[in-house]
């Protein structure tokens, strides 16, 4: 029988000392916490990492001790839900020359980061990746003069899971040092993983996340399209249904916000029906 291991990490505010704010969200702990019982259901060893226990060591040795224990046929199951940032990038792959990050409490886990962590899973470990926080690289681009009046309320009255392009900036200034280290000891030609690897994220690199009220609006259509595990069919059929709900809801309400799925790796037909293990 499989063994699946899951991490499900929420960051409703981060560390002050760090960014400079808070950066308060509403909904990512429930969406962790929503993710986690998915995950539960379907027989996975859980791991719930909440705000201040959402730390860069704690994700990456939770990353790294998988790697170790899963063998072929096993699954990797990692959600994140939070605010989305960006550093310089330094691996020549980002048309913005910016990478993406995850906002966790103490410090932003750089895109290149998870991309080498996911390279030490064995072949034939099968590794899913569910993201609902904004990849806020080109954000200026879309959202052009109105960003600030954009990111200070959604058309639902909440927040978007964006640091503001200017408070990116000021996070990596005043930590420089620290992020220059990392990307210093990242590899320049990122390398290319062994498991077969699908993510589903929240948003276009271009486009903002909406926070929710009980949800995240990306976590709320995934899990009305779980339907509470009646959903049968394949990461890319689960993708589309997602991705429909979304887009009869962005025509009612304005936001302009599209899921993304990508599958990378060797191909792994084992590795097609919904979080079955």
């Amino acid at each position: 029988m499989s063994t699946g291991y899951s991490l499900h990490i929420g960051v409703n505010q981060y560390d002050p000392a760090h960014y400079n704010k808070e950066g308060k969200l509403k909904a990512c702990e429930a969406d962790a916490r929503s993710m986690e019982r998915i995950a539960a259901d379907q027989g996975f060893n859980t791991t719930l990492l909440l705000t201040t226990d959402a730390r860069r060591e704690a994700v990456l040795n939770h990353i790294n001790n998988a790697t170790k224990e899963l063998t072929a046929g096993d699954m990797y199951f990692i959600t994140y839900a939070g605010h989305g940032g960006r550093v310089p990038d330094t691996s020549g792959e980002e048309r913005d020359g910016k990478d993406e990050t995850w906002c966790l409490y103490d410090g932003q886990l750089l895109d290149d980061e998870i991309t080498v962590a996911f390279a030490g899973f064995r072949e034939g470990v099968r590794v899913l990746l569910i993201s609902d926080s904004c990849h806020s690289g080109t954000i200026v681009r879309s959202a052009g003069n109105d960003l600030d009046a954009l990111l200070k309320e959604s058309p639902d009255g909440v927040g978007f899971r964006t640091e503001h392009p200017r408070a990116s900036k000021s996070t990596y200034a005043r930590n420089r040092e620290f992020y220059d280290s990392i990307i210093s000891n990242l590899p320049r030609k990122l390398p290319e993983p062994r498991a077969a690897v699908k993510s589903i994220c929240a948003c276009h690199d271009d486009q903002l996340a909406a926070d929710g009220k009980v949800n995240g609006f990306f976590t709320t259509h995934l899990l009305e399209a779980w339907d509470d595990g009646h959903f049968s069919g394949s990461y890319k059929s689960l993708y589309g249904k997602v991705k429909r709900s979304m887009w009869w809801k962005t025509l009612w309400n304005g936001k302009n916000q599209v899921p993304v799925y990508l599958a990378r790796g060797p191909k792994d037909n084992s590795f097609e029906r919904a979080f079955q293990l």
